[in-house]
């Protein structure tokens, strides 16, 4: 119960880490735009929603939909290349680290799992 309640708080806290760097670029991007587009193009000042919408729109037109930006397909390839060249052993030892730390969601974590009976 304490494992579903810790990772309930990382995820929550997740969330609010995202929004508060989505609210703090936007105020970025306003203090930019602000400071140095109406003197050098004499286009108006950005309200901080106008911002956060610019914001969001140079997303989608630079960055894509799929979430991950630029970065995303070099990491993909780096981890599916470390996966290949380990050994069994290795993947082993990686999956029950994995399961350790984010946990599976179809049982309980290992420390809370009953033994089995004796003579099984």
């Amino acid at each position: 119960m304490r494992h579903a309640v810790r990772c309930s708080l990382r995820g929550v806290a997740a969330l609010a880490g995202v929004v508060a760097v989505v609210a703090l670029l936007g105020l970025a991007v306003m203090l930019l735009w602000n400071a140095l587009v109406p003197e050098l193009f004499r286009a108006p000042p950005l309200q901080y929603w106008q911002a956060l919408g610019l914001l969001i729109l140079s997303r989608i037109l630079f960055g894509g939909l799929r979430g991950r930006g630029w970065h995303g397909h070099g990491r993909q390839r780096m981890w599916r290349e470390r996966w290949e060249n380990m050994t069994p052993e290795e993947r082993a030892r990686l999956r029950e680290q994995f399961q350790r730390r984010c946990g599976r969601r179809d049982s309980p974590p290992a420390a809370e799992q009953p033994a089995p009976p004796p003579g099984v």
